[in-house]
């Protein structure tokens, strides 16, 4: 490594610094979301970390956006974590999910709302819409929300019965809700990124599987407690995840570095955010207390 130029830990840590106040400006617009919001999201467990890590996670992921481009993006995410616990914790039957999952893809094709999370979604979807390529691509973005919505309902499924295989539940990765990446991209993209839409979606499809098993291994004890599926849950061997997830990462990065020539950026921002989870979970978790 001799004579190679170090570098400039002012400039890394003035980037660092740039990319939390992208974050700091996220975590403000999703406060002032949620308090206009406020029956969707009590402050246990939607608490104010809950809001900084989204925000973090997504300025992380992709740092050469403004605080105005992920705006929408943030706000997205936020939308999934307020599904997933009316899903999860709040229905009380496969009626109710069967209501939710309805209502919202009403919402995406347009109706008026007439709950909560419906309202919520509406606004995104009008934000959404006035992105100038929304008319042509609106399709891949109902896609999705479909995707999301359908996988959330057959995890509520599988609690209330047998549970799945591994196999099935990592099909099943759409219920993380990473397919808030269509939105992104429909929003932030170029032509170039648009044309690529179809290939983008399957890549991140692979990523959320990543994602998926790195989330269920920092976050199986909260899990338990909160009656929720986790990988950990379906095997014998935990070592059988750990396993799983390191040939995954490893598929991803090749999927990645395929993708890169075509669609350089794409490619940094689901790289960045397979990373950024990967460290997160270390740690902590983005839900606050139950």
């Amino acid at each position: 490594m001799t004579g190679e130029e170090k570098p400039d830990p002012v400039a890394a840590a003035a980037e660092q610094g740039r990319i939390c106040a992208l974050a700091a400006n996220g975590q403000r617009d999703l406060q002032r979301c949620a308090a206009g919001h406020a029956e969707l999201f009590p402050g246990r467990p939607f608490d104010a970390t809950l809001f900084s890590s989204i925000a973090l996670a997504i300025a992380f992921s992709a740092p050469w956006c403004t605080a105005e481009e992920l705006a929408l993006t943030n706000r997205a995410v936020l939308w999934g974590f307020a599904v997933d616990w009316q899903v999860d914790h709040l229905a009380a039957s496969r009626s109710e999910v069967d209501r939710i999952v309805k209502t919202c893809l009403s919402v995406v094709d347009g109706a008026a709302p007439d709950d909560p999370l419906g309202r919520f979604l509406a606004e995104l979807r009008d934000d959404l819409a006035a992105t100038p390529a929304y008319a042509e691509l609106r399709g891949p973005w109902r896609d999705a929300m479909e995707r999301t919505l359908d996988a959330m309902a057959r995890e509520w499924e599988w609690k209330q019965a047998d549970r799945p295989t591994l196999a099935d539940y990592l099909a099943n990765a759409d219920n993380l809700a990473a397919t808030v990446n269509v939105a992104h991209w429909i929003h932030t993209g170029d032509p170039g990124t648009h044309r690529e839409l179809p290939r983008l979606v399957a890549v991140s499809d692979e990523v959320q599987r990543a994602l998926r098993l790195v989330n269920d291994l920092g976050t199986h004890r909260r899990d338990r407690e909160w009656g929720d599926l986790n990988a950990l849950m379906l095997v014998d061997d935990p070592a059988e995840i750990e396993r799983r997830l390191a040939e995954q990462v490893d598929h991803c990065r090749r999927l990645l570095a395929d993708l890169a020539p075509a669609c350089p950026r794409q490619a940094d921002f689901l790289a960045r955010q397979l990373g950024f989870t990967s460290g997160f979970y270390r740690l902590t978790d983005f839900w606050g207390a139950q």
